[in-house]
């Protein structure tokens, strides 16, 4: 059955996606505050969109299971939210100088790279119809990176409340790394047996 203008409207709008929106919306506003890093109001304010859009990333998922309103629109979007917050941010916090520096920016550079081959090797496999589900580690891996950058964001304003706290987001960070590395093989691995098996004819059809 064909999907009425009405219906088509409801799932471009429906909650999950007002969420996924929203994270979108955010990454510029983020990005706008932390042009003034020395500003400690900048970094808090930064943080508090930050944390709120990060929370939608669960909460679009979750409505969307409780609710029933999968879309293809809330699939396709949704992952390019999240590297756009996450790319955004650590590339500003990288140019600030003050909190993503030195061999630290290798971490950084670890995740900005794997988001980008796993970008590409999803859509790949996407285009030969083979689907890899979401690991335990996967879901640990964003939780800290989400958590680092929160702490990093806050940066020399959160020392103030509590010390230690770029140190703290910088070990997370590099968790974080070491976790994208080994999600990101899942994806590379699935990708080059795909891809033997159909050098060989195995995913041909007579």
């Amino acid at each position: 059955m064909l999907a009425t203008p009405d219906s088509r409207g409801s799932q471009v709008f429906n909650l999950p996606n007002v969420l996924t929106y929203s994270r979108v919306v955010a990454v510029p506003i983020v990005v706008g505050l932390l042009f003034w890093p020395d500003e400690p109001w900048a970094r808090w304010s930064a943080l508090f969109i930050f944390v709120v859009a990060a929370i939608t990333d669960y909460f679009d998922g979750y409505f969307a299971r409780i609710y029933a309103q999968h879309s293809q629109l809330g699939r396709m979007l949704d992952p390019i939210a999240d590297k756009l917050l996450v790319a955004a941010c650590l590339l500003m916090l990288a140019a600030d100088h003050r909190t993503i520096t030195g061999l630290s920016l290798w971490a950084a550079i670890v995740i900005l790279c794997r988001e980008v081959l796993v970008s590409g090797l999803r859509e790949y496999l996407a285009e030969l119809k083979v689907g890899v589900p979401v690991s335990r580690v996967a879901k640990w891996k964003t939780a800290f990176q989400l958590v680092a950058i929160g702490f990093l964001i806050a940066g020399p304003a959160g020392e103030t409340i509590l010390p230690g706290t770029v140190t703290i987001g910088l070990v997370l960070l590099w968790l974080a790394a070491g976790l994208t590395i080994y999600t990101g093989w899942d994806y590379l691995k699935a990708s080059i047996e795909v891809t033997v098996d159909q050098d060989s004819g195995g995913g041909r059809h007579p």
